[in-house]
């Protein structure tokens, strides 16, 4: 269900904008986007986990914010992130 090192580490460097970059939006949303999806076939098994499924809807309401922001501030990258991870068909 949670995000570990490695693969977070690997999302990081994925991402990232410059050397030393690990909170810019993209790279947020890249983890966010990691944990909604294991989050989610977590709630497929377990449908009554309610404290969970909480957790999911302030992580995919944050995830749409950071989402806005970087559609209104750079539209290229904004294109090119919803490409790399597979949003939006």
């Amino acid at each position: 269900m949670s995000i570990t090192k490695t693969d977070k580490q690997n999302l990081i460097e994925k991402f990232k904008i410059h050397e030393n970059d690990t909170g810019s939006a993209e790279v947020q949303i890249a983890i966010l986007t990691t944990r909604i999806n294991r989050l989610n076939e977590h709630l497929k098994l377990n449908k009554t986990d309610h404290a969970s499924r909480r957790g999911l809807v302030m992580m995919v309401g944050k995830r749409k914010r950071l989402i806005e922001y970087l559609k209104s501030h750079d539209l290229a990258k904004y294109k090119k992130l919803i490409k790399d991870l597979g949003l939006r068909k």
